[in-house]
């Protein structure tokens, strides 16, 4: 079905699967609906501006669905969210039960924690989800988002949670590659550097993403690219426009087949210092699957231009287009098994303690 998919295709259809896309409201509005008609955007990202209630949500999922299957090429939408715990949590009043990653490694409970992936997993696809970007296996002794310090068991929590959340009906993200918990610079206020040397970085903050990669089926999760710099792999680059990173560490050292997706194109560390044209022409070039453009229409289409004039250049081969696209579409396929949530369902189902 892919190889027949892709035959048809023409080459703004698949940029624009690459695309994951937020707007600013409740339902359906021209902006989403412009996106996923006029740029085929093959993914949507909702955040608390988008989501209401637990029927309103799985509603909205629908709609969005019914407009990307009313193209020729009926290709299903991935709909994302973050849903950590904790600070990091959507729809609050309805998801109140889920801890911070930090007091679930303070407990250091391996079932408590699957069994609140599960149930996190099995609520968030009731609504039409098919992806939660989490967990985040960056290592701090501060940030509440963060399992704590320790490598060895930030990796094995974090299996935990990519295994629960698969076993309750969605993909996993881990984040942010290749660690970003050193950082005292919020990325979506600006860029700052991880001084370490290789060496260090692989024992330590690298090393959670070697275990998952190592022990897990890579079709269950995604990786996520911080766009903080890591001098002692790249000098120049944040991560996730480093082809270093992405494709000789990522891909060829720690051996990850499965999609690679960047943090919001839109925040402050890389925004500030590269034209949204240039973010989305280096980003597929070094290596990126999907690309996050999460709340403005102008953002997005810039970024969709800047992938499109990279190709019609020469800059990004048709190949490293077609690798990717082929990734999202074998990942749809092979996940993504109902296009329609049960709004009544989800009522009932999300926020049930």
């Amino acid at each position: 079905k892919v190889d027949e998919l892709m035959a048809k295709m023409t080459i703004e259809e698949k940029i624009g699967q690459m695309l994951v896309v937020g707007f600013q409201s409740t339902e359906s509005d021209e902006h989403i609906e412009r996106m996923i008609r006029d740029y085929h955007a093959g993914g949507v990202i909702l955040f608390d501006r988008n989501m209401e209630n637990p029927s309103q949500v799985a509603k909205l999922t629908n709609q969005l669905q019914k407009i990307a299957y009313s193209s020729s090429l009926q290709i299903p939408l991935t709909f994302s969210v973050d849903q950590e715990g904790g600070a990091i949590i959507r729809m609050k009043e309805y998801f109140s039960s889920l801890p911070s990653q930090q007091a679930l490694g303070e407990k250091g409970d391996k079932k408590a924690i699957s069994k609140l992936a599960v149930r996190t997993g099995q609520q968030l696809a009731a609504m039409g989800f098919t992806i939660n970007f989490a967990p985040v296996l960056d290592l701090s002794d501060t940030d509440s988002r963060s399992f704590g310090t320790d490598p060895l068991l930030t990796g094995e929590y974090g299996s935990e949670v990519i295994s629960g959340l698969v076993a309750g009906g969605v993909t996993a993200t881990v984040k942010h590659f290749p660690g970003n918990g050193r950082s005292n610079v919020d990325p979506h206020e600006d860029t700052s550097a991880v001084d370490a040397d290789q060496l260090d970085l692989e024992n330590n903050d690298i090393y959670p993403f070697k275990k998952v990669i190592q022990e897990l089926n890579h079709d269950d999760f995604f990786v996520m690219v911080t766009h903080i710099k890591y001098p002692a792999y790249d000098k120049e680059h944040p991560a996730s426009i480093s082809p270093v990173i992405m494709q000789d560490l990522l891909r060829d050292q720690l051996g990850y087949t499965g999609i690679v997706v960047t943090d919001d194109l839109e925040m402050g560390a890389v925004n500030k210092y590269f034209t949204y044209e240039d973010l989305g022409c280096q980003a597929v070039s070094a290596g990126a699957d999907m690309l996050l453009v999460c709340h403005t229409e102008e953002s997005q289409k810039q970024v969709f231009n800047g992938i499109l004039e990279g190709v019609q250049s020469g800059e990004i081969p048709i190949s490293r287009v077609d690798e990717a696209v082929e990734r999202i579409l074998s990942y749809k396929y092979q996940h993504i098994t109902t296009i329609e949530a049960d709004e009544e369902e989800a009522a009932k189902i999300v926020g049930d303690k």
